[in-house]
């Protein structure tokens, strides 16, 4: 269904029963990545699975801005009236979960993010070089915003009220002390660096996070820092 919030339209497919928990995807990607791990979570949750603005079946636009990608997801929980949302995001998805979670406390129960970083410095060196090179050919605005954003403080995230899971890969293309310092500042937050695992090889048209986030949405949660 399409849901038209601050002046766009966004493409979000709801799916399931139970609570609900909204997948963010990816820069550059769609819902579609989630696609079996939305499939499984249908078990237990009502999915809703969203096309950022300017992504998939989303409106256009010219600029991006990841605030307000979040509130884009504020204004649809608020237009489906959600309660105690399970909010997970990917990557920039990630960043959108953040903003979101830090901005409204309390429409966020549950937070769980792999991969985000709150500014560019928190990107390996070389990823970046070839971010930069990326857009010298293609001058994609996506591929813009991960150059010149996030922007997201300290302070911000210690606004964070939610039980939060943050995520990476142990060969994530952010880098890990910057994974760490997003939960060092995230009050009572749980950090997992997954094994043998990259920025997204557990999760693009995977369904291994399956467990991860069915066990921590129902508060069984494991130790802090466990790896997996």
């Amino acid at each position: 269904m399409t849901v038209n919030v601050n002046g766009v339209d966004l493409y979000c497919e709801v799916s399931g029963k139970g609570r609900p928990i909204i997948l963010l995807h990816a820069n550059g990607m769609t819902h579609r990545i989630f696609h079996r791990l939305a499939k499984a979570l249908t078990e237990s949750f009502t999915v809703y699975a969203l096309d950022s603005r300017g992504h998939g079946k989303s409106g256009k636009v010219r600029d991006y801005n990841y605030r307000d990608m979040a509130d884009d997801v504020i204004a649809l929980i608020h237009f489906f009236a959600l309660k105690d949302v399970c909010l997970y995001g990917f990557s920039d998805g990630g960043i959108i979960a953040l903003l979101v979670a830090a901005k409204e406390p309390e429409l966020v129960g549950k937070l769980i993010v792999s991969g985000a970083n709150t500014s560019p410095d928190g990107t390996k060196d070389g990823w970046v070089r070839l971010l930069k090179l990326m857009y010298a050919v293609t001058k994609d605005n996506k591929t813009k915003l991960m150059l010149e954003q996030p922007d997201i403080t300290d302070a911000e995230l210690e606004r964070i009220t939610a039980d939060t899971l943050v995520l990476a890969g142990q060969y994530d293309l952010i880098k890990e002390e910057h994974t760490r310092h997003i939960a060092a500042h995230i009050p009572g937050s749980e950090l997992r660096i997954l094994k043998h695992e990259s920025h997204g090889s557990y999760i693009v048209y995977r369904k291994k996070l399956l467990p991860v986030i069915t066990d921590f949405c129902a508060e069984r949660r494991g130790a802090a820092g466990r790896d997996i």
